[in-house]
């Protein structure tokens, strides 16, 4: 009986290394400049997209404060903060977005040409984007959808749990939250959420242990700027020096 207790106890421990491995450990290379979709940045990034020629990658709003700009460790100038998508119709004193993400104009030698239509999922690969999976809008998701992300470098799936409107005094207001089972921790915000191969939202709260984001449809529609679905974003990538 022991014997067989302890057997047990093994495969237990065998699994659970095998699904943190799953989590961690990388099958695919990085590109030179890296594509930064999906990847940590501070907190974490989202998705390639651009207003006419202007290319920028999302980030969260509540990392990275309107009007500031971000350094890599190293003092190099990554990028400059650009929009955040507000709301116009939002209660006097307080502040409405339709998703929690802000555009961080990136340094163009940062810019992963041949590449802006990837995310990077780290041990879950890359995913990409084209025009046959747009962006979903809010009334798009629905529970049981299967979600996936890397927000800390840690990759995980679950399931939608709950769609519906975040209003609470001591915070913004986004029009629409989708509640996910996927474990969160202090480092997700900002990284993107895929649904079933579709760019979904942007990682922005924590409900309990839960992974909460905001789509990003509805705030590219308001900001007038799409989201890459080709490897160089439509535009002619600059002559090599």
């Amino acid at each position: 009986m022991v014997f067989i207790t302890l057997v047990a106890i093994l495969v237990l421990l065998v699994l659970r290394v095998a699904g943190i491995a799953r989590m961690v450990i990388r099958t695919t290379d990085r590109y030179d400049p890296p594509v930064m979709a999906g990847q940590p940045l501070a907190c974490g990034a989202g998705f390639y997209a651009r207003t006419g020629d202007r290319i920028f990658v999302t980030v969260s709003s509540h990392c990275y404060p309107a009007g500031s700009t971000q350094l890599f460790d190293d003092a190099r100038l990554l990028g400059t903060l650009g929009r955040r998508p507000a709301l116009a119709d939002c209660p006097k004193g307080r502040e409405c977005y339709a998703s929690d993400f802000t555009e961080l104009i990136l340094e163009p030698d940062l810019l992963p040409w041949g590449h802006l239509d990837l995310v990077d999922l780290g041990a879950g690969g890359y995913r990409t984007l084209t025009s046959a999976t747009p962006p979903l809008r809010c009334d798009e998701i629905h529970v049981g959808d299967r979600v996936e992300t890397d927000g800390r470098t840690l990759y995980r799936e679950g399931t939608v749990l709950q769609v519906g409107p975040y209003d609470f005094e001591d915070d913004a207001i986004f029009p629409c939250m989708v509640i996910t089972d996927i474990e969160a921790g202090v480092g997700d915000s900002g990284a993107s959420v895929l649904i079933n191969g579709h760019p979904a939202g942007i990682a922005a709260r924590e409900f309990g242990q839960y992974l909460g984001f905001t789509p990003v449809a509805e705030a590219m529609e308001l900001l007038g700027d799409e989201i890459c679905t080709d490897p160089d974003c439509e535009l002619v990538p600059p002559a090599s020096p």
